[in-house]
This record gives structure tokens, C-alpha cells and sequence, in this order.
């Protein structure tokens, strides 16, 4: 209902506008003289340094809230834009000002935006997990230099080989690269790449890889259930390490996958604000498990 009405108030704002700008474009001078003129152009500005101040403080955290603020930081920038070409139209520096819209005011505004369309994109590429994906992750060798080059990185595939005790890791980092798990930068230098991996449905599984996708999942969730059980077992020596809640709720489906998104933002900006290890840290292990509830099984 909320979103219905704030679509219909929006579009009756354009349509009302259309009138208003013909009215406006009819009637006001071309010329008109000013007392606040230095107010308005510092004031603007100072609202420029804040947008930006404070999306670089928001970008920093990997903050969801950067997005409207680099959006709104975006449209300052047109509008500066607009407003100092076409105000410096009949000056001697309109070019000056056209050079700046060009070359500086606008390309920032676009790379503002396509910034803050990669934080709605959780920053990461997100793809479904695949049967080359289980036999890579099953491969005691492809492990082991995935470990390896995240301890070292960055590093060059000579001292990744020396590391590993081998002739050549070349061919295998090319094959992690078009994988998307490790990628080369201009220099030379290979970095671990990350990827959001999804867990795929059997039934969207090719027959030819099903069992192999099938004997992961179960493999998967049996050391889920291991680790799971031995947390259990041992929350008591966790003290502040141990956190964990419960609870239910009655969900439609659509508000379940939102609750599911809202998770996954959350843990992903934990995880890329802290995938190093650094003093006073601990690796800690993050899990979201929402089911159906059997009715034969009253919560304690």
C-alpha cells in the first residue's frame, strides 16, 4: 500500500511539473540580480564536501547506506554541472566550465553511480555452485595453493611454486582465474579472488551432475552437523566468542527470501571489512539456518 501510494505521488509530481516548467519557461526574466549569490554557491559546496566526507567514512565500513548518499552525491554533481555551464553561458569562462562538466563534474557523477549499483550488488560476483566447483574444492592440490596464495598474497606464481615445493602453479592459477577464485593483477601478482557461491537445488542440477552436486550437499551438511553439535557441546568455554539466537515467526515466502537477503548483507560486509586476520581477532564461524517448523516438534 505504501509502495502503491509513493509511486502514484510520484508520478503525479511529474505530470504537475510539466505545466510548472512551461509556466516558468515562459515567464521568468533572463536576467536577475541576486544578494545571496556567494551564499548560495559556498553553501552548495559545503553540502559537496559532506556528501563526499561522509560516503567515504559510510564506504570505508562497506555501509549499505552509502548507496543513497553516493546516488544524492551523484545528482549534486549534475546539477553543479548545469549550473555553471549555463549561468557562465555569456562569461568568457564558459568553457572553462564546460571543460570542468565534461572532464571532471560529470564522469565523477557516473562513477558514483555505477559505485553505489556494486554495493546493491553486495560487491562480489554471486553465482551458483557447480560440479567443476566440487571437483576444484575436493582437490587436496587446489586447497592447498588456495591457502597458500591467501597467506602470501600478494605474490608472483614463481614464489607461489618455491611455497608449494613445485615446478609450476601457473596453469593451475589460470584455471582458479577463469573460475573466478583467484585473479592477476597488472603487475604480475595473484590475489584471491572473492565469489559469492550459492547452494544449488538438485532439481536445477543436469542429470550428468547430480550425484556428484548430491554426495557434496550431503558431505557438506554432515560436517554442518558436526560442527554444530560440537558447538553445542562446548558453548560454555566460548564466554564472549559464543553468541547465538533463536526465534520464530510466521513468514510468507517473499518475506523469508527478505529476511534471507538482509542476512546475507549483513554477513558480507562483516566478512569483506575483516577476511584478514589481525591481533585480537579470532576466526569465528557465521551461520543462518531458516526451515519450516515440523508440527510434531514443539520448541523447548
Amino acid at each position: 500500500m505504501i509502495r502503491r501510494a509513493l509511486l502514484v505521488f510520484i508520478a503525479a509530481a511529474a505530470v504537475v511539473l510539466v505545466p510548472w516548467t512551461v509556466y516558468l519557461a515562459n515567464t521568468l526574466p533572463d536576467d536577475y540580480g541576486t544578494t545571496q549569490w556567494r551564499l548560495a554557491w559556498v553553501g552548495f559546496d559545503v553540502a559537496l564536501i559532506g556528501c563526499f566526507g561522509t560516503a567515504t567514512w559510510l564506504g570505508l565500513r562497506r555501509s549499505r547506506a552509502a548507496v543513497p548518499l553516493l546516488s544524492a552525491t551523484a545528482a549534486l554533481l549534475c546539477c553543479d554541472a548545469w549550473f555553471d555551464v549555463v549561468l557562465d553561458w555569456s562569461d568568457p569562462d564558459r568553457w572553462t566550465s564546460v571543460a570542468l562538466a565534461l572532464l571532471v563534474e560529470l564522469p565523477a557523477a557516473v562513477l558514483l553511480v555505477l559505485r553505489a549499483r556494486l554495493i546493491l550488488a553486495d560487491g562480489m560476483p554471486r553465482r551458483t555452485l557447480s560440479a567443476h566447483d566440487v571437483a576444484l574444492h575436493t582437490n587436496p592440490d587446489t586447497r592447498h595453493l588456495l591457502t597458500t596464495l591467501g597467506a602470501l598474497a600478494p605474490t608472483t606464481a614463481n614464489a607461489l611454486a618455491t611455497a608449494l615445493n613445485r615446478d609450476d602453479v601457473t596453469p593451475d592459477l589460470h584455471e582458479l582465474a577463469r573460475s573466478g577464485y583467484v585473479r592477476q593483477s597488472r603487475d604480475g601478482h595473484w590475489h584471491p579472488a572473492r565469489q559469492d557461491l550459492r547452494l544449488p537445488t538438485l532439481a536445477d542440477v543436469p542429470d550428468t551432475d547430480r550425484p556428484t552436486i548430491a554426495a557434496f550437499l550431503d558431505a557438506k551438511f554432515a560436517h554442518e552437523i558436526r560442527l554444530l553439535t560440537w558447538a553445542a557441546q562446548n558453548r560454555d568455554d566460548f564466554g564472549p566468542w559464543g553468541k547465538g539466537e533463536r526465534a520464530g515467526a510466521h513468514l510468507t515466502e517473499a518475506e523469508l527470501a527478505a529476511l534471507d537477503a538482509e542476512y546475507h548483507d549483513l554477513a558480507m560486509r562483516y566478512c569483506l571489512l575483516h577476511s584478514r586476520g589481525a591481533p585480537g581477532t579470532r576466526e569465528v564461524a557465521l551461520r543462518f539456518y531458516a526451515f519450516p517448523l515440523p508440527e510434531e516438534l514443539t520448541p523447548p
